[in-house]
Formats: C-alpha cells, sequence, structure tokens
C-alpha cells in the first residue's frame, strides 16, 4: 500500500475542491475558495504547483490550458485526519469515526468502505 501523505489545511481545502467539481483550472479553483480563505490567485497557484511535485496533484493540458486533477481519493485524503480526530480528539480507535461518516452524506457508500480499509491498513 502507498504511504498516505499528511496534508496541510491549505492542501485539504484545494483537494476538497477538486473532489467536488472534478478536474480543474487554478483560476477556477481559486475563484471557489475566495470567500473562505485571503489568497491571491498566486498563492492558490503556488499551492497546487507544489502539490503536483508532491505527487498530491497531476497537471496537464487541454484546450482550457493547465487542467489539476486530484492523484488521492477523498477516503485517502482523509484517513491521516480522521485517524488524528478520532485517537486524540475522541479518544476512540479511527475504525469508530467510519460511522459517523456512513450517517452523513460525506461520503459515498464505496468512499465509506475505502475510509474503512485504509484506516486497518495505515500503519502510521
Amino acid at each position: 500500500m502507498k504511504r498516505l501523505p499528511e496534508l496541510s489545511k491549505a492542501e485539504y481545502e484545494i483537494l476538497r475542491e477538486l473532489w467536488r467539481c472534478g478536474d480543474s483550472t487554478v483560476r477556477a479553483v481559486h475563484d471557489q475558495l475566495a470567500e473562505s480563505t485571503d489568497w491571491a490567485y498566486t498563492t492558490t497557484k503556488t499551492h497546487m504547483d507544489r502539490m503536483v511535485k508532491r505527487g498530491l496533484l497531476k497537471r496537464y493540458k487541454d484546450s482550457e490550458g493547465n487542467q489539476y486533477s486530484a492523484q488521492l481519493s477523498k477516503p485517502e485524503g482523509l484517513v491521516k485526519m480522521v485517524r488524528y480526530f478520532a485517537e486524540r480528539v475522541l479518544e476512540l480507535d479511527g475504525k469508530s469515526v467510519v460511522s459517523m461518516f456512513a450517517k452523513s452524506e460525506a461520503l459515498s457508500p464505496q468512499e465509506i468502505k475505502q475510509l474503512r480499509e485504509l484506516l486497518e491498513k495505515d500503519d502510521d
């Protein structure tokens, strides 16, 4: 199993937007995050370019210019945060928190299954 990365808050916000809308340009991601962040466009671009270097995003060209796609699934992006929150905040086993996701619409049933499997395999 590939080692799952630690994500910064900024990286998570960018990934969350790409999970929500699919492949996108820096401009589109920046415009969607503008209300919740005080980033300049160049800040968003710098974050996304660094994420490409880390393997978190893939950049490719199409008719609209450079597009970026997430290289982590939503469960892969969440597993470290879920484990940290479960163990450090709730003092529960990480797998126990998966049931909270099952009751919400934040993840699909397939994503919940993947999150459960990742929590079981993640050797943190």
